[in-house]
């Protein structure tokens, strides 16, 4: 990759350390002659992204995922680095920021582009992206929701729920996984719909291709419906309004080490067998 030159900042001061450690690698940065921004706003500006050549998210994933449609317009990498708990998506500790930083600064990366959701309420015409998931729901909580599923305008079924989550390969670490749903490699192109507590015990996950046009109409009287994005931002939808999800034509660029290795992260994360270390030895 090219080397950087304009590296911005976002940093989660709520999270220990990450005060510290973003003064550090800005330290670092401005040694090579880096121009820096820097914001712990949430969500961050409009605009914050445009120019930057990366933009460095110190914090947990979910500070990450208050990022990813600013990158994904501007389609500036995101290099993550985890000061929070799981960190799928923040994959440089803390240590590893420290010591890979002047290589990442020469551009010793690689980008991984990970897909996204899109969302649409037809009858607001409101838009959204989600880089783990689309969640729909009755707005009050504890509600049932009788919803009808549709893919390229056939009838898949209908779902009496709790809810339905459509995920993307990286979102199914997430709520996808909490509820049941498959495990799916970073680099498939498909969507996994899972059902929160169907009352159909046949009812499970389905994976569609990824370019199918995903349609949910909801069948519920007198209920409205809450669609939330990577479960940071709620769009409520009127009665009658159905909900569209794709694959959006964006993708995220996410910035990984050389070495990166997608089930070393997850034999870590997800504490299966197989000798791995925080450090990524064995």
């Amino acid at each position: 990759m090219q080397p950087i030159r304009n590296l911005a900042f976002v940093i989660n001061a709520q999270k220990s350390g990450a005060s510290e450690l973003a003064h550090g690698l800005m330290e670092i940065a401005k040694a090579s002659g880096i121009r820096i921004s820097h914001t712990d706003q949430f969500p961050i500006p409009n605009g914050f992204l445009k120019g930057f050549d990366a933009c460095c998210v110190i914090g947990g994933d979910g500070t990450l995922l208050g990022v990813v449609r600013e990158s994904a317009r501007e389609q500036v990498p995101i290099i993550g680095v985890n000061r929070g708990s799981l960190g799928f998506l923040t994959t440089f500790s803390a240590d590893e920021a420290r010591s890979h930083f002047p290589a990442l600064l020469a551009g010793e990366f690689r980008l991984a582009k990970r897909s996204l959701l899109s969302c649409s309420s037809c009858e607001g015409h409101q838009h959204d992206l989600a880089l783990n998931d689309v969640l729909i729901k009755d707005e009050r909580p504890s509600r049932l929701v009788r919803l009808e599923v549709f893919a390229d305008d056939e009838l898949v079924t209908e779902y009496v729920c709790d809810g339905l989550i459509f995920s993307t390969p990286t979102g199914s670490t997430a709520y996808n996984l909490s509820a049941g749903g498959p495990l799916i490699h970073p680099d498939a192109s498909v969507i996994a719909m899972t059902p929160i507590c169907p009352h159909t015990l046949s009812n499970r996950s389905i994976i569609f291709r990824h370019d199918v046009k995903l349609r949910v109409v909801n069948r519920s009287e007198s209920s409205r419906l809450l669609v939330a994005m990577d479960g940071q931002r709620n769009l409520v939808t009127c009665e009658n309004s159905p909900i569209e999800i794709s694959a959006s034509k964006l993708e995220l660029p996410l910035a990984q080490r050389l070495d990166y290795s997608h089930f070393s992260v997850m034999r870590a994360k997800l504490k299966w067998s197989g000798g791995y270390t925080e450090s990524g030895s064995r």
